[in-house]
């Protein structure tokens, strides 16, 4: 065609693929979840795993974790949330900037990292479904489905049996189902628990706990904004009503406070709704690509670990990379590690990098990669997270002190 110019030369390239080295990566360390608790003990003087956070040191110290309250979707919903709104500011001793979950940022690794004070590459807990090496199966860490020794799995003891050990009057309250499982073993577990179905009464009870002693440490938990999630999405109307729930509770624990304390609020990962199309949902079990030379797959929608049969990792790495594009960073295993996503390089056990996998991957924008046959209720979900994006990594630290 005559009197129209040819297109330059990468005119129909296809877009540089997410550079993984300009990934967010969690503020291990400094900023992460799991800097929260040994920071407040140090204001106890109580000696705990080594972190560079400083709090200002309080007498007894209640920590809120809201499962899934990320700071962008808390930011985005002043009206629903007007008391934790106007804590925003002081979020982070005071910088009025948001903590970090880890990676990947998912409940049972946060859990463990706010209950040992350490990150993912030590305690070991490295995702929602990982490989156990020694059974050569996925377990899933939430469920601890199949039975594994949890002391085993996660030797380190936790914060709140340090705490309980030097004198610090310490306990959790949270829904009784939640008190004998083993993630709560090896992540939650020293001093008293207390079980308590009602949300109000866990707020009652948490606070009257508090100053029942000149020290104190107080952990308490609410799961159901993290399920409404889930479900119906971040934004639903069914969502907005959990988060009125959750600052009514917030405020409800900030207003009992007894003299020389301090209330934080916190949470374990945001979200990110991942839209029902096929152009943002990868489905392993539907493509001959993605599932070509993978022998496992663990983790979840937005951070997955990609367990490669003997000799094809290299090969599924590229092929990953090259089908989800610009939807995903994509790596291997020593990459990884070496870019310190699962915590400080230096810190990665040895016992735990077996059960990464080959090839790791994180979700960019709000695609997922999801597997509808064998993972079909995990494949329905709207809301998810575990990726590095700032939607799941960035969460809340709110302080309120009497």
């Amino acid at each position: 065609m005559t009197g129209v110019p040819p297109a330059p030369a990468d005119a129909f390239d296809e877009p540089p693929l997410p550079d993984p080295a300009l990934a967010p990566v969690p503020a291990w360390g400094t900023a992460s979840l799991a800097d929260l608790l040994p920071a407040a003990l140090a204001g106890m003087g109580v000696p705990a795993p080594p972190t560079g956070l400083v709090l200002p040191p309080a007498d007894r110290v209640c920590v809120f974790l809201v499962d899934g309250l990320g700071w962008e979707v808390l930011r985005a919903h002043p009206a629903e949330a007007p008391f934790l709104t106007s804590l925003l500011p002081g979020s982070l001793a005071g910088t009025g900037r948001p903590a970090t979950a880890g990676f990947p940022s998912t409940t049972a690794s946060s859990l463990a990292s706010v209950g040992t004070g350490l990150p993912v590459g030590a305690h070991g807990l490295a995702g929602y479904r990982v490989l156990d090496p020694d059974a050569d199966r996925l377990m899933n860490q939430l469920r601890w489905d199949p039975w594994t020794d949890p002391h085993l799995w996660q030797p380190h003891p936790t914060v709140f049996r340090l705490a309980h050990e030097a004198g610090v009057a310490t306990c959790q309250v949270s829904a009784p189902a939640f008190e004998h499982t083993p993630l709560t073993r090896v992540a939650l577990s020293g001093g008293r628990w207390f079980g308590r179905l009602d949300p109000g009464e866990r707020m009652d009870l948490a606070a009257s706990r508090l100053a029942a002693a000149d020290r104190a440490l107080v952990y308490t938990y609410y799961a159901d904004l993290d399920a409404c999630g889930h479900r119906f999405g971040v934004d639903s109307p069914e969502w907005r009503a959990q988060l009125r729930t959750v600052d009514a509770l917030a405020r409800r624990l900030a207003e009992q406070l007894p003299p020389r304390a301090v209330l934080y609020v916190t949470a374990d990962h945001g979200m990110v709704d991942v839209p029902m199309t096929e152009e943002s949902r990868y489905d392993v079990d539907e493509d001959w690509e993605l599932s070509a030379g993978v022998r496992l797959l663990g983790g979840e929608g937005r951070a997955r670990h990609v367990y490669a049969v003997p000799g094809a990792a290299a090969d599924v790495l590229t092929v990953w990379r090259e089908v989800l594009g610009e939807d995903a960073w994509v790596v291997g295993r020593e990459e990884a590690v070496e870019l310190g996503w699962f915590g400080p390089p230096k810190s990665m056990e040895a016992r735990v990098v077996g059960r990464l996998g080959d090839v790791v991957v994180a979700m960019t924008g709000t695609a997922a990669v999801v597997a509808t046959s064998s993972e079909p209720n995990e494949s329905a979900l709207i809301g998810m997270h575990g990726s590095l994006t700032s939607a799941e990594l960035d969460i809340p630290l709110l302080e309120v002190r009497s």
